[in-house]
């Protein structure tokens, strides 16, 4: 094995050692007896490492010919800290040793290895640094709505736009995001499943971008990306209310003219934003494409059956999708054993092993009747005595449940609020209460000194699609013991 002796001048000037001078004190630090195998950089900076015979002399110690290395000064090296620290752990890792003569820096020395480990603290500071300006960096363009980089999602290129004088990274739609509409139509609809848009997008030959073909996780990444959203007030309540607390853009910017992007770690394993926690939300610099009812409608909608996979589309039982297990509130399946004999599974345990109950001894058909009978006791009730209010029909309902949540989270954000926020959120609330008072004034005047019944509903003649929308209207969950039921009702 030989001893490494590498030199380096950037130009010839008066004030700097040559490069015949840098070798001369190298090999007399080190002894004229060793085998030297010289590497020589002249013309080159030591602002990076990017030097011909540096790099050679970096794989010729890979490679085991070299035991130690031997410099006249630290900087001819490299003049960047982090530079050395990257070099320096590969020296460690091939066990070769080095010497610098000007700094008498000899990591056989324990001086000289005290002095490389103060050297890899200001390496470390360094790195920290500019890992912190990469951030905030990284963020303050986030600010500005930029695309932060990746590949475009379906229904987009890459591209750039001019803002604030200045060519910058954005999303432009190509002729793909009619089939990203066409996604988020259709399953907002009653009985549509991820499964299902997939097989029709398959079915009419729609490209899947970069996959095979169209499944149920490829449709529910759509659905779930905020890009393709009008982003407005209620998509920042939205994500308010799933934890997030980091927003890039103040409350009274989602107005709906722009769509908005997540920013943080996903789950190594999934692909999914599974914590929102540490995760910021940002508009950004180009146009939503759904409206935010609609994305709205899809994200509930995936919440309600993030639990509910593999579930037979409810084929076994009406109540699919209600039964929760008591002991750790996963989904209870229905399936179909031997002989076609039905029979109640816990996901928690099965799936995802998280739960201890193996097995329940409820019967379906016996939890369906119950339930069945619990409901038509709030059917005759309404029919028979009804209640003295006013009555509204399926528009001002829905209307009113809208405000109503629009209202609650509203307040919900109020505790986390700036003053000039809080004020903004104070005369959002009251727009949508004289909203709400008018939809009541309406009804009132309408149905005064009338009581609210029923249409003549007969549950035991709907089919299973009917009796399951029925349950849902009034059923928050059915919580399925061992060997007993609960039902909680919506409030």
């Amino acid at each position: 094995m030989a001893v490494a002796i590498y030199s380096r001048q950037s130009a010839d000037k008066k004030d700097s050692i040559s490069i015949e001078a840098q070798i001369s004190l190298c090999k007399k630090e080190c002894g004229m007896d060793n085998k030297f195998i010289i590497y020589t950089d002249k013309g080159y900076s030591g602002k990076n490492t990017d030097r011909p015979q540096f790099i050679k002399m970096m794989k010729d110690i890979k490679t085991g010919l070299i035991e130690r290395v031997i410099v006249y000064r630290l900087d001819r090296l490299s003049r960047s800290i982090t530079d050395f620290g990257h070099m320096w752990e590969e020296l460690s890792r091939c066990h070769v040793s080095f010497t610098s003569v000007s700094e008498k820096f000899d990591t056989d020395t324990p001086a000289g290895r005290a002095m490389l480990y103060i050297i890899m603290v200001f390496a470390q500071l360094e790195r920290e640094t500019i890992a912190e300006r990469v951030k905030d960096n990284y963020y303050e363009r986030a600010r500005h709505g930029t695309w932060l980089g990746g590949p475009a999602p379906f229904g987009f290129n890459t591209g750039r736009i001019l803002s604030g004088g200045k060519s910058v990274p954005s999303l432009i739609t190509n002729k793909e995001i009619t089939a990203v509409e066409k996604i988020f139509q259709a399953y907002i609809k009653d009985g549509c499943s991820l499964g299902s848009i997939a097989k029709m997008l398959s079915e009419e030959n729609i490209s899947c971008g970069k996959r095979k073909k169209w499944d149920s996780t490829a449709v529910s990444r759509i659905l779930r990306n905020p890009v393709y959203a009008m982003a407005d007030i209620d998509i920042y309540i939205y994500y308010h209310n799933k934890g997030i607390t980091n927003f890039a853009n103040r409350i009274e910017e989602f107005d709906g003219t722009h769509s908005a992007q997540i920013i943080g770690k996903r789950d190594a394993a999934t692909r999914k934003y599974s914590d929102f926690k540490d995760h910021i939300v940002s508009l950004t610099n180009f146009p939503g494409t759904v409206p935010s009812e609609i994305w709205l409608q899809c994200q509930h909608k995936l919440d309600r059956n993030r639990q509910l996979k593999n579930s037979g589309k409810g084929k076994n039982s009406w109540l699919t999708g209600l039964l929760k297990c008591a002991g750790c509130g996963y989904a209870v399946i229905v399936k179909k054993g031997y002989k076609g004999r039905l029979y109640l599974s816990c996901s928690g345990h099965y799936n995802l092993h998280a739960c201890g109950i193996k097995e329940f001894m409820a019967d379906i058909k016996e939890i369906e009747n119950t339930v069945q009978e619990s409901i038509e006791e709030i059917l005759a009730q309404c029919q028979n005595g009804g209640i003295d209010e006013p009555v509204y029909n399926s528009l001002q309902k829905m209307e009113l449940i809208k405000i109503e949540e629009k209202i609650r989270k509203l307040v919900g954000c109020i505790a986390e609020s700036t003053e000039i926020t809080t004020s903004y959120l104070n005369k959002e609330i009251e727009k949508l209460d004289t909203q709400r008072q008018y939809i009541i004034n309406l009804a009132e005047a309408k149905q005064k000194n009338k009581k609210c019944k029923t249409s003549g509903i007969i549950f035991q003649n709907l089919d299973n699609t009917q009796k399951h929308q029925a349950a849902e209207a009034f059923i928050e969950k059915i919580l399925v013991g061992t060997a007993s039921i609960e039902i909680v009702w919506k409030a």
